[in-house]
């Protein structure tokens, strides 16, 4: 399946340590309650963070960030400290202990409710405990506008990022005409 939306998920470690990870898989599993599901390689540093401390936040970064979300993609957490090599500024969060990232539009805490061993991948289901948006990616009536958001989609066959393009319908529309 692609192209895949981009995040980047927080993590603290016990000692208190921040970690991001840029991944592309991820995605709604659930409306009541408010559920995502994460896939994280298993030897990924933020795998283990996530395991022990139950907790994550994901971060929805704008085409502005690119290089950064890239960057934080490429290196690890265990030897870097990617908030500051990357200039991004942490924010508390209001229901976990992880740190958000300020620079991004969207902002999920989540719990995690469950786990699977799929393989190579660990799937973390969390559950949306507290969302933040910046109120400058809203329209008039409050709903997102996505070309303020500006989110990045990942094709993961070539290894490309791409943007958004134009909208194509509403949902629904197919529906009026049978």
């Amino acid at each position: 399946m692609y192209p895949c939306p981009v995040t980047l998920v927080t993590s603290r470690d016990s000692k208190g340590k921040d970690n991001i990870v840029t991944i592309a898989w991820m995605g709604i599993l659930c409306s009541e309650p408010p559920k995502i599901g994460i896939g994280l390689h298993k030897t990924r540093h933020s795998t283990g963070i996530i395991e022990k401390s139950g907790e994550f936040v994901v971060n929805i970064p704008g085409e502005d960030l690119l290089e950064k979300t890239d960057y934080c993609g490429n290196v690890s957490g265990k030897d870097v400290d990617k908030f500051s090599k990357a200039g991004l500024t942490k924010e508390p969060a209001k229901k976990v202990k992880v740190s958000l990232i300020k620079e991004c539009p969207v902002n999920l805490e989540c719990v995690v409710r469950e786990k699977l061993d799929l393989g190579s991948h660990r799937l973390f289901v969390g559950e949306v405990v507290e969302a933040h948006v910046d109120d400058s990616i809203l329209d008039g009536k409050g709903n997102f506008d996505f070309s303020k958001v500006a989110p990045v989609l990942f094709n993961a066959v070539q290894y490309e990022y791409w943007g958004l393009g134009k909208k194509k319908g509403s949902y629904g529309f197919a529906a009026k005409k049978f």
